[in-house]
């Protein structure tokens, strides 16, 4: 059902501040319906999905305020930079994450849009739960410690 993007996959977008912001439950794999030129713009690499969130639409999970750029060499059938995309997902899964949403206080937060092996865009979505001040200082100190333990042992 899930998987991290691979070393092979063609990074389109990250978004490394939804670590900093939250703490990630789970992580699941979703493809994302796109148009033509959407698709030429987010190979170009300039894409942005750190203020987006997928929220659900008539039974639908949709990826919002994501921006993917209009193509440069698009004509006048070019895309809305930040309009609302379809998530593909199976119903099951859809399903139980509209329930986690509901019940539980989850937010469905995008980490990452890339290119698979076929050549098909993705999304990795992670089921998430916020992060509180004091929870955020906690995680900088103990990756602070993290590095500062490395640079011990490299010294010695």
């Amino acid at each position: 059902m899930s998987r991290a993007p691979r070393t092979e996959d063609r990074m389109a977008a990250q978004n490394r501040k939804a670590l900093h912001n939250y703490f990630i439950e789970e992580r699941l794999e979703a493809g994302i319906q796109l148009t033509g030129t959407e698709v030429k713009s987010l190979r170009g690499g300039r894409s942005q999905i750190v203020e987006s969130y997928a929220a659900v639409h008539d039974g639908d999970l949709f990826l919002v305020n994501a921006y993917i750029p209009e193509y440069l060499q698009g004509n006048r059938n070019n895309h809305e930079p930040r309009r609302r995309r379809r998530l593909l997902l199976h119903r099951r899964q859809i399903n139980k994450l509209i329930g986690a949403i509901q019940r539980e206080g989850y937010t469905i937060v995008p980490l990452a849009v890339y290119f698979n092996a076929r050549g098909l865009a993705k999304v990795e979505l992670g089921l998430a739960k916020g992060k509180k001040e004091h929870d955020k200082r906690a995680t900088a100190a103990k990756r602070d410690w993290a590095r500062q333990k490395q640079r011990l042992l490299r010294a010695r």
